[in-house]
C-alpha cells in the first residue's frame, strides 16, 4: 500500500511581516519583475505607513514602490493576490438576515439554479462589481467550495474550470443581457443594445476573474504558493514565447515595441559616441609636435566616418510564425532611423517586397495585417517553402544585397521537406556584409521533423529568439556601430 502524505497548510508569514515582504519581493524577481534594494526599502516604508488594514491601499502602495513598468501590472496583481490573500480558509457567508455564519467544512449542498438566479440579480442591479459588498465575494467562495473542489494525488485542490462550468457563464450572460435590456423599455435602440451587450460581457469577465482568483487562493493554501506561481501567474509580456502566445498576449507584446526600440536606440547611440574617438593619426600628430620641439604632447585622432548600413529583412509570414515575424517587423520599423535604408521582403512560398507598407506614417499593426491580404507571398499551395522563396527573391531582386547590406532572415526554417536551396542562401550571405537568422523555435527542436536548420546553420549564423526579451537582446547585439 502506498501512503501519500498531504501537505499541511503553511502559515501565511512564518518569518513575520518583514520576512514575508522580503519573500514577496524575491517572488516578484522570480517572475521577471526587477525590484532592487532601494525599491525593497521603499516597500517596507509603505507597509509600515499603511499597515494591513486596507488591502486595496496596500496593493497600490506596494505597486508604487516596486513597479517600474505599467505593462507588468497584471503579473504584479496576480502575485499580490497570491502573497497577500483577501482571506484565509473558507470565507464566511452572509445570510438573508445579514448575520455572518461560518461556512461548514467540506462542500455544502447547493441549489445551482438558485445560485445562478442570485448572481444574475446581483450583476444586473449593481453598476460595478468593484463597488459590491462582501456578499458577492462570499457567494463566489461558496461556488468554488461547492463545485470547484476535487481530490488530487497531492490532496484536496480546486478547479476554476469545474466552478465556471457549474455556473454556466454563457447562460448567465444571456440572462443578464435580457435583464439589462428591460431597463431600456419595450423597443431598445441598436445603440442601447450594444451598450447592454458590452456591460454584460464586462461583468461576466469580471466574474470569471473573481472565480479564478478565489480558486488560486484556495489552491495556494492546499498545495503551496510555488505550485500556483508556476502554473497560475500570467507571464510578463516580454517573456511570453511567440509560438505559444494568444491573441491578447500578442497585443500586449506590441505595446512594448516602443520602449524596447528607445532602449536599443539609446544603447546604439552610446556605442557610437564611444567609437567616435577614432585611432591616432600618426602623420598629423608628428606634424603638430613640431611646435613643441618634436615632443608629441597633443595627440591627433583620425575622425571616423561611420556609414549607417542598409538593412534587408526577409521574413516568413506563414501562420506558424506570423506572431514572431510581425513583432520583429514592428521592432525593426521602430529602429529604421539607425539604418540608411530598410527594405522588407515577406514570403510564405514566394517572396514579395512590402517596404511601402512600413512607411514612417504607417500604422504598424495595420501594415502587418495587410501583408497576407495584398502582397504576393504565395503562389503555390500556401505552405512554407524557404527554398522557393530564396529563388524568387534572387530572381526578382538580384541587386538588393551589397557589401553595405545587413541581411536578417526571420523564420523557423520548417521547409515541409522541400528543397532548402542552401547554395542560394550561401550566395545571398556572401553578397551581404552581415547575415543573421532569427529563429523563434526552442533550440532543442532545431533539426526535428521538417526543420532544415542543420543545413542552414552551415552557411548563416542562427539565433534563438523565443520571446520579446530574447529578441531585443539578440537584435541589440547585432546592431552595427
Amino acid at each position: 500500500m502506498v501512503v501519500r502524505r498531504t501537505r499541511a497548510p503553511q502559515p501565511l508569514a512564518p518569518h513575520g511581516i518583514p520576512g514575508h515582504l522580503v519573500e514577496f519581493v524575491e517572488a516578484l524577481r522570480g517572475v521577471g519583475i526587477a525590484v532592487g534594494p532601494s525599491e525593497t526599502v521603499d516597500a517596507g516604508r509603505v507597509l509600515a505607513t499603511l499597515g494591513l488594514g486596507n488591502r486595496d491601499q496596500l496593493r497600490e502602495g506596494l505597486a508604487c514602490a516596486v513597479m517600474r513598468r505599467a505593462e507588468h501590472r497584471e503579473t504584479y496583481d496576480a502575485m499580490f493576490d497570491l502573497w497577500w490573500p483577501a482571506a484565509l480558509g473558507a470565507r464566511t457567508v452572509v445570510d438573508d438576515d445579514d448575520e455572518i455564519a461560518e461556512q461548514p467544512d467540506g462542500p455544502p449542498p447547493q441549489d445551482v439554479e438558485a445560485m445562478r438566479d442570485a448572481l444574475v440579480q446581483m450583476l444586473a442591479n449593481d453598476p460595478d462589481l468593484a463597488s459590491m459588498d462582501d456578499r458577492l465575494a462570499a457567494m463566489i467562495a461558496q461556488i468554488v467550495e461547492s463545485f470547484g473542489r476535487y481530490n488530487s494525488s497531492r490532496g484536496p485542490s480546486y478547479s476554476s474550470y469545474q466552478a465556471l462550468k457549474a455556473m454556466a457563464l454563457d447562460e448567465l450572460e444571456g440572462r443578464l443581457l435580457a435583464g439589462l435590456l428591460v431597463g431600456y423599455g419595450d423597443d431598445p435602440t441598436p445603440t442601447q443594445e450594444q451598450i447592454a451587450k458590452s456591460i454584460a460581457a464586462k461583468r461576466i469577465s469580471q466574474l470569471r476573474r473573481m472565480v479564478e482568483g478565489e480558486t488560486k487562493r484556495r489552491t495556494a493554501e492546499q498545495l503551496g504558493r510555488e505550485h500556483v506561481q508556476m502554473y497560475g501567474i500570467p507571464q510578463l509580456s516580454e517573456n511570453v514565447e511567440f509560438l505559444r502566445a494568444s491573441g491578447d498576449q500578442l497585443r500586449q507584446m506590441r505595446r512594448v515595441v516602443a520602449p524596447l526600440a528607445r532602449t536599443m536606440a539609446t544603447r546604439l547611440a552610446a556605442r557610437r559616441r564611444r567609437s567616435r574617438a577614432g585611432e591616432i593619426d600618426l602623420r598629423k600628430t608628428l606634424r603638430k609636435s613640431m611646435s613643441t620641439g618634436g615632443v608629441p604632447i597633443d595627440v591627433v585622432l583620425k575622425k571616423p566616418h561611420p556609414a549607417r548600413p542598409e538593412l534587408v529583412v526577409l521574413c516568413d509570414v506563414s501562420g506558424s510564425v506570423a506572431g514572431f515575424s510581425h513583432f520583429t517587423l514592428m521592432l525593426v520599423s521602430a529602429l529604421r532611423q539607425q539604418f540608411s535604408r530598410v527594405r522588407v521582403f515577406a514570403f510564405i512560398d514566394t517572396t514579395d517586397e512590402v517596404t511601402e507598407m512600413f512607411g514612417p506614417e504607417a500604422d504598424l499593426a495595420v501594415a502587418v495585417q495587410r501583408i497576407t491580404r495584398e502582397a504576393g507571398v504565395y503562389t503555390r499551395d500556401g505552405h512554407s517553402d524557404y527554398g522557393h522563396a530564396f529563388v524568387s527573391f534572387q530572381d526578382k531582386y538580384p541587386n538588393v544585397l551589397s557589401p553595405r547590406s545587413s541581411l536578417l532572415v526571420l523564420g523557423d526554417a520548417r521547409n515541409n521537406y522541400r528543397n532548402p536551396q542552401v547554395d542560394l542562401l550561401a550566395h545571398m550571405v556572401n553578397a551581404a556584409r552581415h547575415a543573421h537568422w532569427l529563429n523563434p523555435e526552442p533550440k532543442h527542436l532545431w533539426g526535428s521533423g521538417d526543420s532544415a536548420v542543420p543545413r542552414y546553420e552551415d552557411v548563416i549564423s542562427m539565433h534563438e529568439c523565443r520571446s520579446a526579451k530574447q529578441l531585443a537582446t539578440v537584435i541589440d547585439s547585432l546592431l552595427p556601430v
